[in-house]
């Protein structure tokens, strides 16, 4: 063994260098990357379209096939002469994947397996901001729970475990057993700044959360559900989402802007989300609009989000119903807006006067945006999307009234249609990348045992 070189141990048994393992990692997931982005492709194909040598993504196909990541689909014919050629897919169908939301009103889920089909989506009303850190990390992992048992149970039919089977062999009892679902990851989106790295939540203003261990909070709370937990602001994740399958999919140079009480922002530049040095960046709805305007849940006076936030809509429209009045059940924010959409169909002039000020105010706020990034499209969320017949006409002209650069900026604002679960989607999403980043971490392939040798007598 040459001096300083590490060697790592393969599946088959074999010892090789750990640049190997890393190299074959590498081409594990550009062989995936492929399947998820093309479809199905034969191995001729995948070796012509990535680069690889044929041999090289028979041996990786191999490796796939054994986990069960891709599967055959049958054979295609290449043109009228030449052999067949078998076609592999993306699988993935017993590799669960979770994304929540907890937000000022609500949880979120959506849970999928690996190749994206939804098995799991809902939100739950629950009053965050005035629960208390604990509970609601209590309910966000009640909620957790309660959705990796759906997931669980989502796949249990290949394998013919019942319920029963699936309670008394668990999650990772269940994959070993060669059916079912395994969750193999967990992304959780939250309204505040996040320190990606550590799951930690350093400030969520709106939920009264400072320095809130979240990601190790959340494992212990799910006890034997090993699965990595990833956390993330919401609006970058939802921006996420927007950039890979919304209204404005592949626009290089985009910002989105979350409908919620609390208004965040996540900014797409040259194809990247844009962190900035401590992964802080997006919190565009603490811009100071108004030195003399309301008080904001972070503290300050005057913040964007305290003119256009969800709060600020129902406060002016439905006064009578204002966020912090200790409501019981907690609205879900949907029907909250459903009720103000029906009164502004119906020509209700308190409602249409406050959709036009907060329209305004998305106008000014939208167009310090744009002359910071020159964005191509501003996507709205959340009930700025709802509402976007009525809103978007008076956020547009005061943007165009208020960009320096005006008509060459040339930004519009598009109303997203992901709805409310765009971060939930967006931190499904991410886990499905990290995933497809490293396909060994999802698990083992099956173990080959030895038959056994004679025995001398």
């Amino acid at each position: 063994m040459t001096q300083g070189q590490h060697f790592t141990r393969l599946a088959g048994g074999a010892a090789q260098p750990a640049g190997h393992a890393s190299l074959r990692r590498t081409n594990l997931s550009l062989v995936l990357r492929h399947l998820r982005d093309h479809g199905s492709s034969s191995r001729a194909d995948i070796a012509e379209a990535t680069g690889l040598h044929r041999a090289t993504v028979s041996n990786l196909m191999a490796e796939l096939l054994e986990r069960r990541l891709v599967r055959e689909v049958g054979i295609e014919h290449a043109g009228t002469v030449g052999r067949p050629r078998r076609a592999v897919a993306l699988d993935g169908a017993h590799v669960g994947v979770l994304g929540l939301e907890i937000n000022v009103d609500y949880v979120a889920v959506h849970g999928t397996d690996l190749g994206g089909r939804v098995l799991v989506e809902r939100r739950v009303g629950f009053d965050a901001m005035g629960s208390g850190t604990n509970h609601s990390l209590r309910e966000l992992g009640r909620v957790a729970r309660q959705a990796i048992d759906e997931l669980t149970r989502a796949g249990a039919g290949p394998s013919g475990l019942g319920p029963g089977d699936l309670a008394a062999a668990g999650a990772s009892g269940i994959a070993a057993a060669g059916g079912g679902i395994r969750v193999a990851g967990i992304g959780v989106a939250v309204p505040g700044l996040v320190d990606v790295g550590h799951g930690v939540v350093a400030l969520a203003p709106n939920l009264g959360w400072r320095d809130v261990s979240l990601a190790s909070r959340l494992s212990v709370a799910l006890g034997d559900v090993r699965a990595p937990v990833t956390v993330d602001n919401d609006a970058n994740l939802a921006a996420l989402a927007e950039y890979t399958s919304g209204v404005a999919a592949g626009t290089a140079d985009m910002v989105y802007l979350t409908g919620e009480v609390g208004v965040g922002g996540g900014i797409i530049v040259g194809g990247r989300l844009l962190r900035g040095a401590d992964g802080f960046s997006g919190e565009v709805g603490h811009m100071p609009v108004d030195p003399g305007g309301s008080r904001c849940g972070c503290g300050r006076s005057g913040c964007w989000e305290t003119k256009v936030g969800l709060a600020a809509l129902v406060r002016m429209a439905t006064p009578d119903q204002a966020y912090g009045m200790g409501t019981t059940p907690v609205p879900d924010p949907e029907e909250r807006v459903a009720e103000i959409a029906r009164g502004l169909a119906g020509g209700d002039p308190l409602m249409l006067a406050a959709v036009a000020e907060v329209g305004r105010w998305l106008g000014l706020g939208g167009s310090i945006l744009v002359n910071l990034f020159n964005p191509r499209v501003i996507v709205v969320g959340g009930y700025f999307a709802t509402l976007a017949r009525w809103l978007l006409p008076f956020a547009q002209a005061e943007l165009e009234d208020l960009v320096v650069a005006g008509p060459a900026a040339r930004c519009r604002f598009v109303a997203s249609d992901l709805g409310f679960g765009a971060a939930s989607l967006g931190a499904a999403n991410v886990v499905i990348n990290q995933l497809i980043d490293d396909p060994t971490a999802i698990g083992s392939p099956p173990v080959r045992l030895a038959a056994p040798q004679p025995t001398a007598t």
